[in-house]
């Protein structure tokens, strides 16, 4: 007869309890299929329950399908395959692991603070108003289009129509988008290489095949772009990362021709070129795409906050047509008060002040940094291309590899990211090259990043 110790049920009622072992036990194979179970009396009496607590265990059971009930004849085991051990209730989930604080960060990507007083206050507005209650269009709010056509327009020259914009929470979530508007299972992605790794991360992820094409002191090579096969490349022209090469206007125009001969697509990734220090800025490719070949895309993480999870992309007329048609089922992914409030900071001018205030500041700190580096006396040569917020510093000749230098780093609380953990395909010239993240080294915590890094490079 079938025994239980309904006293270790805790504060399941009997029924439940008795369900769960009975349950429990045919899943383990106690119970075999076709096996009779006792009677609902006899059980009852057996294990001093009433009999309702059995008839309520049976009936759960039976209309879950681990039993079945033959009139005149009782309950029978059914058929079900047999739990496998590492999938038995209470087995421990592995914990989170929390963020680690780092005594300096030279990998993320960090900017100052935004004006946090005028965001309080439009974001007042609009909850005044009540309107971001209501959901926003697939594409985004018209409001915020119309200021990014308009920002765009005047400050990189692109004449693009509101209807051709489309937001989304941030880059990878356009990533997605593009994978699923621009792939199908095979598709090739030509992706600089190096380069940013969840780009070919989240390509790869939808079945699309991406072929890493080596960078010259221009961009992307040609020839090599030719072989892979390419029916779409994403590059980032007016300042690439990690390396932060500039491409030419000849080569752009050659970029241009390929995607024409091949029926191509070119995804151009502006993510940093509103900080450009030396010279004029650069135009876009897609402000010379005279054949509706490139689809442009941004975000505001670089220029506002990483927390600002906001990007959005410029479609070519036949591109937008196919996305509306394919991929205009999914819901707007950005708040609708946030897309409300954005479009106030961008059109009542208070994005150009904050990017001008803030271009002015990151030149002095750049300035700053790049003098105070160029005298340590761990770094052989520095990289820099006038714009961005990052530059390359290659180490002195060191016996350690990238990665033993890395652990080292991180044992003393420094985070340290190396140009060659961007590159899918392995190449000495990028060994013992620091990519350095300066956004966030502000007057002391310059002297500081300096004393750390002597720490890590200058001591055994």
């Amino acid at each position: 007869m079938l025994t239980y110790d309904l006293e270790a049920r805790g504060g399941l009622s009997l029924y439940e309890y008795l369900y769960r072992r009975l349950r429990d036990d045919i899943l383990s194979g106690a119970l075999t299929a076709g096996e009779r179970l006792p009677s609902k009396r006899a059980l009852a009496e057996h294990l001093r329950v009433s009999v309702v607590t059995v008839e309520g265990a049976y009936q759960q059971l039976e209309a879950e399908g681990y039993v079945d009930a033959r009139p005149r004849s009782g309950f029978f085991v059914s058929q079900v395959d047999r739990r496998l051990p590492a999938a038995e209730e209470g087995a421990p989930v592995p914990a989170e692991e929390p963020p680690r604080s780092w005594r300096l960060d030279l990998k993320s990507g960090q900017v100052d603070p935004f004006p946090s007083a005028l965001w309080a206050r439009l974001t007042r507005q609009v909850l005044s108003e009540g309107s971001h209650l209501s959901p926003a269009p697939y594409q985004g709010l018209l409001s915020l289009r119309e200021a990014i056509a308009q920002d765009l327009r005047d400050f990189k020259g692109m004449a693009v129509s509101p209807e051709q914009i489309v937001v989304g929470a941030g880059a990878e979530y356009l990533y997605l988008l593009l994978a699923q508007l621009l792939g199908r299972e095979g598709t090739v992605f030509a992706l600089e290489d190096p380069g940013y790794p969840k780009i070919r991360q989240v390509y790869g992820k939808w079945g699309a095949v991406c072929r890493p094409i080596p960078l010259d002191g221009q961009g992307m090579r040609l020839e090599a772009l030719y072989a892979s096969g390419a029916t779409a490349a994403h590059l980032s022209p007016a300042h690439h990362y990690p390396t932060g090469i500039v491409t030419p206007i000849a080569r752009r125009q050659a970029l241009l021709r390929w995607a024409e001969e091949r029926d191509a697509v070119i995804i151009e990734d502006d993510y940093d070129s509103e900080f450009r220090f030396t010279g004029r800025p650069i135009p876009t490719l897609q402000s010379i795409d005279t054949r509706g070949r490139v689809i442009y895309m941004n975000t505001f993480s670089q220029t506002i906050s990483p927390s600002m999870r906001v990007g959005f992309m410029v479609l070519p007329p036949r591109l937008l047509e196919r996305y509306r048609r394919e991929l205009g089922f999914y819901a707007s992914t950005v708040p609708t008060l946030d897309q409300q409030v954005l479009a106030r900071f961008l059109s009542g001018g208070g994005y150009e002040r904050h990017i001008s205030r803030a271009r002015k500041k990151y030149r002095l700190r750049r300035a700053a940094v790049l003098e105070r580096f160029q005298n340590c006396p761990f770094a052989a040569s520095i990289t820099d291309r006038g714009a961005g917020l990052h530059f390359l510093l290659r180490l002195k000749d060191r016996p350690e590899d990238d990665e033993a230098l890395r652990q080292r780093a991180e044992g003393q609380g420094v985070r340290l990211s190396f140009l060659s953990e961007y590159a899918a395909i392995p190449n000495p010239a990028y060994d013992h090259t620091l990519v350095i993240n300066y956004a966030g080294l502000d007057g002391p915590r310059l002297d500081e990043a300096e004393a750390l890094l002597r720490e890590v490079f200058l001591t055994r």
